[in-house]
């Protein structure tokens, strides 16, 4: 019955009335309430046992009938998800007053530099009057013997105390802040990327070269995948989404300029040309690598032809200098043996997450997937997705690209900016709005471009460069065996194969022995870390165990469940985990969150938020003492159950009606008017427009 498992998120229903748990349908011939626990495995279904069923539902009538009267209450819980814009207008149309972060900091008026000009208000009795009950429990800064950067705006006002100091503690503990000048220059486009122009250039992946480089890497999958293979993943991006420089543009340049494709071109608008050229060495000292006198020569300053020449010389001893390194001979070098690395996770893998699972033992931690071309224009939501904790000892960042030029710019620009310790390429994200611009998984069926990416961008950086892939684009049609013993000799340091093919999605198990297979055919200086299904201690042993050359395995899914799993790993045994003990970890969550996010108003429901995206997931999760059969594994569905308390039944709930009442539990009362939707709802049953 494999082949009727979905996606963890997949078939989560968050309408109706607060309930243990949907019980699975059952047919004529069968029932969950007599059947043996062999039989329920069989049949994908979490042997539970009988003193924790719930009693067989009533008819089918009077079961509407209650749903009918139950549901009705629930609705404003589950109103479809509205759109950025709309909550954006909402929120402008309510009376609330936003206080000056100054102000609320210091309860000074006059301390706000900007005085009248100030966009937010500096009534300090009118935005008392209108501010919300303060939240039970101790301020996260006050408990973490820090000053609350956020003074009189904090729900957690009541708890405040002088502590010595200033409430700049957050910033000690959080790196990797987007510097405004960084984003000012990526903005009027005029960051250069010196090491990667040039490593594009002499693999002719620049003007005219790459035209004919692209023609190739368009033979090549022909050839490896057959036309109507390939058909569905070949999208007209090369004109439209990245265009590049003309031959005109390049011809007299060794090292190209600033950024001049149109598929990272800023979206504010650049300075009349007089404002920039009345400051020709605006950029010097900040952009890497440029002079003031290269910049003044760029913008007409100097024509001798000599000095053309001069320039040109230089340039390229400062590009021989830089890419003299082999790929294979990084000075930054990381082990992933044996260490307990969680996966980076969309919208739940956040900092405050990553935190949690630090304190319960993961070793290896990455930040959520950020989009090329978003970082490149200089989107601070994007680089907020590379901050990183200082409890995260062994960091990384995955980006996602679809060519060779963006991806290593991309890699250059953060290796500038950022303090990480590996980057990530992910050439296997299934999603459609990924695929559709020839990125993630769609790299699969273009392995000359693949060779590409990690080659430029393992050469221009002494960051080690990973790379995470799936078994295939199309199932069946496995082709990572026939890459693998050329990743390694690309640049690459490690690569984590996803035993799925991006047509499976999360359907059907992951394939291990695949994983294995290419494990031993990969060179020795790559690492190879394996990914999918990882839900138990016994799970890592058994991966480790039949094929030693693993240097270790991945978590995604199994951490979004139950984060304690590094534990279990780590301590070799099955934790019959208490509903107390859960809420202890949701605390700790809450309380990074806070930290993170903020502890007045914006920042309480952004932590409440991404609380019930996991939420959303953690219901999963059967105690281990519930079980006839131990461990629980990732592809059982539970029928209808209870637990062993109420607040352990109340955890199990899929309702999103629970899941807030629990979100009160932590964070207070929701606003008036609040609705929640998951955002990974969704469907990974093979499906035809996915491939």
């Amino acid at each position: 019955m494999s082949d009727v498992i979905a996606e963890l998120a997949a078939d989560t229903s968050v309408e109706g009335d607060a309930k243990p748990a949907s019980p699975v349908q059952s047919t004529k011939q069968f029932s969950v309430y007599e059947a043996t626990s062999q039989e329920l495995i069989e049949r994908s279904m979490a042997p539970i046992k009988k003193e924790f069923l719930c009693p067989p539902p009533p008819s089918r009538s009077v079961k509407q009938n209650d749903a009918a009267d139950v549901r009705a209450p629930q609705s404003g819980l589950v109103q479809e998800k509205k759109s950025k814009r709309q909550l954006k207008r909402e929120r402008r149309e309510q009376s609330t007053i936003n206080l000056c972060p100054q102000v609320a900091r210091t309860e000074d008026v006059n301390s706000c530099q900007y005085k009248d000009k100030c966009r937010f208000n500096h009534d300090i009795e009118a935005f008392k009057a209108q501010k919300p009950d303060d939240i039970e429990g101790q301020c996260p800064f006050v408990a973490s013997e820090m000053k609350c950067a956020y003074g009189l705006s904090c729900r957690f006002l009541g708890t405040h105390r002088d502590i010595a100091g200033n409430s700049d503690e957050k910033g000690k503990s959080e790196m990797n802040y987007f510097n405004k000048e960084t984003q000012r220059l990526l903005w009027k486009n005029k960051m250069t990327f010196i090491n990667a122009d040039a490593k594009l250039k002499s693999l002719g992946l620049l003007g005219h070269a790459k035209k004919s480089n692209a023609a190739e890497e368009n033979s090549t999958e022909k050839t490896q995948n057959g036309v109507n293979g390939t058909q569905p993943t070949e999208v007209t991006v090369d004109s439209a989404v990245s265009s590049e420089p003309t031959s005109e543009m390049i011809q007299d340049v060794d090292i190209p300029g600033p950024l001049e494709i149109e598929e990272v071109r800023p979206m504010k608008k650049a300075k009349p040309e007089d404002e920039e050229n009345s400051k020709p060495g605006d950029v010097g000292g900040v952009n890497d690598g440029v002079k003031v006198e290269e910049e003044a020569k760029k913008n007409g300053f100097s024509t001798s032809k000599a000095d053309v020449e001069d320039e040109d010389s230089i340039k390229i001893v400062e590009t021989d200098s830089s890419l003299k390194l082999h790929p294979r001979e990084k000075k930054k070098l990381i082990d992933f043996r044996d260490k307990l690395y969680l996966a980076p996770l969309t919208t739940v893998g956040n900092l405050p997450f990553r935190r949690l699972c630090k304190v319960l033992g993961a070793d290896v931690t990455c930040g959520e997937m950020a989009m090329c071309t978003n970082l490149l224009q200089g989107q601070a939501s994007e680089w907020a997705l590379l901050r990183r904790h200082s409890s995260e000892d062994l960091f990384g960042v995955q980006i996602c690209g679809s060519y060779p030029d963006t991806v290593s710019r991309t890699v250059e620009l953060i290796d500038r900016e950022c303090t990480v310790d590996f980057i990530d390429i992910n050439m296997g994200c299934p999603i459609d709005m990924v695929v559709n611009k020839s990125a993630g998984s769609a790299l699969l069926n273009k392995p000359l471009r693949m060779k590409n990416i990690v080659e430029v961008s393992s050469s221009i950086v002494e960051t080690p460069i990973t790379i995470k892939v799936r078994t295939a684009f199309f199932e069946g049609k496995n082709r990572i065996d026939s890459l693998i013993a050329d990743i390694g000799n690309w640049g690459a340091t490690a690569v984590t194969i996803h035993g799925r093919s991006r047509q499976q999605r999360y359907s059907k198990s992951a394939d291990w022995d695949y994983i294995y297979q290419c494990t031993k055919n990969a060179s020795t200086n790559l690492q190879v870390i394996g990914n999918g299904d990882v839900y138990s201690y016994l799970d890592w042993n058994k991966h480790k165990s039949d094929c030693p050359e693993l240097s270790s395995c991945m978590i995604a899914r199994g951490a979004l469940i139950k984060p304690w799993i590094f534990t279990e790993i780590k301590e070799q045994r099955h934790w019959d985990i208490t509903s107390g003990e859960r809420l202890n970890i949701m605390k700790d969550f809450v309380r990074f969150g806070l930290q993170h996010w903020g502890s007045d108003t914006k920042g309480v429901e952004t932590t409440r938020h991404f609380l019930l995206e996991w939420l959303s997931y953690t219901f999963r999760y059967i105690p281990v003492g519930l079980l006839d059969v131990i461990p629980q594994q990732i592809n059982w569905r539970p029928p209808s159950y209870f637990g062993r308390d109420d607040l352990e039944t109340l955890m199990m709930s899929e309702s999103a009606g629970d899941w807030v009442r629990i979100s009160e539990m932590l964070l207070g009362k929701v606003p008036e008017g609040f609705t929640f939707a998951p955002k990974h709802k969704s469907n990974a049953y093979d499906r035809a427009e996915n491939g």
